[in-house]
């Protein structure tokens, strides 16, 4: 779990760097810093369980807000004939953009929850005499 969570830590670095040109970077560079940092302390064995709930709650009400969003996702699929997300990296179309942005918060939370239920398990394991 050690490389895997160095990796994706990388990879998360990597998402904030992408997210300079955004139109929300001051959104975007936090959502993923702080999964990068979660999942840093992970890789070294340590688990803050308060800031993981706190993470995971700012990723559901954010997704819940994108998904119900007038161009949110439901807009994409209803809307829009759940139109291409990848044909081009630049989202002219606001549907487009809360989509992918909403992926990226699932993403997050997918990471966070596995490292928080894992990290639980070390936390019990690490306290048992």
């Amino acid at each position: 779990m050690k490389w895997i969570n160095i990796f994706l830590s990388l990879m998360f670095v990597c998402f904030a760097v992408l997210q300079y040109n955004d139109p929300d970077p001051y959104i975007w560079i936090p959502i993923y810093l702080l999964p990068a940092f979660l999942c840093w302390q992970a890789s070294k064995g340590k688990y803050d369980t308060s800031l993981y709930v706190l993470s995971m709650g700012i990723c559901i009400v954010y997704g819940i807000y994108l998904f119900f969003d007038k161009n949110g996702v439901l807009s994409w699929a209803k809307e829009h004939a759940s139109e291409s997300l990848v044909n081009s990296m630049k989202a002219e179309k606001p549907w487009i953009e809360e989509s992918r942005e909403f992926l990226g918060l699932l993403i997050v939370l997918i990471v966070l929850v596995i490292n928080y239920i894992f990290g639980r398990k070390q936390l019990r394991l690490a306290s048992k005499p």
